[in-house]
C-alpha cells in the first residue's frame, strides 16, 4: 500500500510540476504569469521599483518549482525503492529552469519575443 501511495504522490507532483515548469510553456498565461505577477506585486509593496524584477523573480521561481516537482514526482514513480539524492535534484531542476529563463529574457531582449503591453506600462 506505501508503494501505491508514493506512486500516486509521484503523479500528482509530476502534474502540477507540469503545469508549473517550462515544459508546458502555453500553461504560462494560466499558472506561471498569476504567479510571478502576484509575487511580484508582494515584492513591490516594500520596494515599489521591484514590480518588474519581482515578477522576473516568481517567474523564474515558478519555473524552479515544477521542475523540482517533476524529478520528485518522477523519483516516487519510477525509483519508488530507492534511495532520492534530493541536493541533486534541486540543482538540476535550479540549473535547467535558469537556463529556461535566460533564453526567454535573450528572446525579450533580441526582440523575438515581445513583451505583453500591461508588463510594458508598470514598468518604471
Amino acid at each position: 500500500m506505501l508503494h501505491l501511495g508514493k506512486k500516486l504522490r509521484g503523479g500528482v507532483l509530476v502534474g502540477v510540476g507540469y503545469m508549473l515548469s517550462p515544459l508546458s510553456w502555453w500553461n504560462d498565461v494560466f499558472f506561471n504569469l498569476p504567479i510571478a505577477i502576484a509575487f511580484g506585486y508582494i515584492v513591490s509593496w516594500p520596494y515599489p521599483g521591484w514590480l518588474v524584477p519581482g515578477t522576473l523573480a516568481g517567474y523564474w521561481l515558478s519555473n524552479v518549482a515544477g521542475m523540482v516537482m517533476m524529478q520528485f514526482g518522477a523519483t516516487d514513480i519510477l525509483l519508488a525503492n530507492e534511495q532520492r539524492n534530493a541536493r541533486r535534484d534541486l540543482l538540476i531542476g535550479f540549473g535547467s529552469s535558469t537556463l529556461y529563463t535566460l533564453a526567454v529574457v535573450a528572446l525579450v531582449y533580441w526582440h523575438v519575443l515581445e513583451v505583453p503591453a500591461f508588463l510594458q506600462d508598470l514598468s518604471p
